[in-house]
């Protein structure tokens, strides 16, 4: 069987060095260079090409979840666990939606880590049995209400219903300033606060959801 090259992004560097030096002793797992924040995370799964990816979601000052969001949508074969100190459902389902496959604590243990490790590899997975039907439940509810997200673009005001629908259209910062005759900076501030509004962590989020409330790509 080919060995599974493994990618530990942790800003926390004993453990994540503690964690790659026992991971790295289970004959199947290659563990890569560890990366301690977002724009090495991203480097790192560009040119080592890992097919498990373990992701701390706190990064000092950045966020995990811009890691998940990025390696989703440019590396969607790369499997994402979550492996965290963060804790909480609406985390976890945040997570899910953003495309990890395994969700587990910093609590469990390296023999715990290297089997997920392995599910996730393997097409499988792993949500914590005692969450796993609330977490269903939440996503198929958001499935199913697609009006709750147009009740929440209705709070937009229409310059940032203008970003948002660039962001539908996949256009960078840099692309979107250019459309609407803006600034990066007002770019980046109308983001943020029609994230902040939406009660969303990452572009990715924001698009989903106004894909599900019915915006769709213009034809520019």
């Amino acid at each position: 069987m080919e060995p599974i090259r493994v990618l530990i992004v942790d800003d926390h560097a004993l453990f994540a060095e503690a964690l790659a030096a026992r991971l790295g002793r289970e004959p199947d797992l290659v563990i890569l260079p560890i990366a301690a924040d977002v724009r090495r995370a991203l480097a790192l799964v560009a040119t080592e090409r890992p097919r498990v990816l373990v992701l701390d979601l706190t990064l000092g000052a950045e966020s995990g979840f811009d890691v998940l969001e990025q390696v989703s949508e440019t590396h969607p074969d790369v499997r994402v666990v979550v492996l965290t100190a963060t804790s909480g459902l609406d985390a976890l389902v945040q997570a899910v939606r953003g495309g990890a496959v395994g969700w587990l604590e910093k609590t469990e243990g390296a023999d715990m880590v290297a089997r997920v490790i392995r599910s996730a590899a393997r097409k499988g997975g792993w949500i914590p049995p005692d969450v796993l039907g609330e977490v269903l439940r939440r996503l198929r509810t958001e499935e199913a209400a697609p009006d709750a997200g147009a009740q929440l673009l209705a709070e937009l005001t229409p310059r940032e219903r203008e970003v948002l629908q660039c962001m539908v259209d996949g256009l960078g910062r840099a692309e979107i300033a250019d459309r609407l005759g803006l600034s990066a900076n007002t770019v980046r501030t109308h983001t943020q606060n029609l994230l902040a509004k939406l009660d969303l962590h990452s572009a990715l989020e924001a698009i989903t959801l106004a894909m599900r409330a019915g915006m769709r790509p213009s034809h520019r």
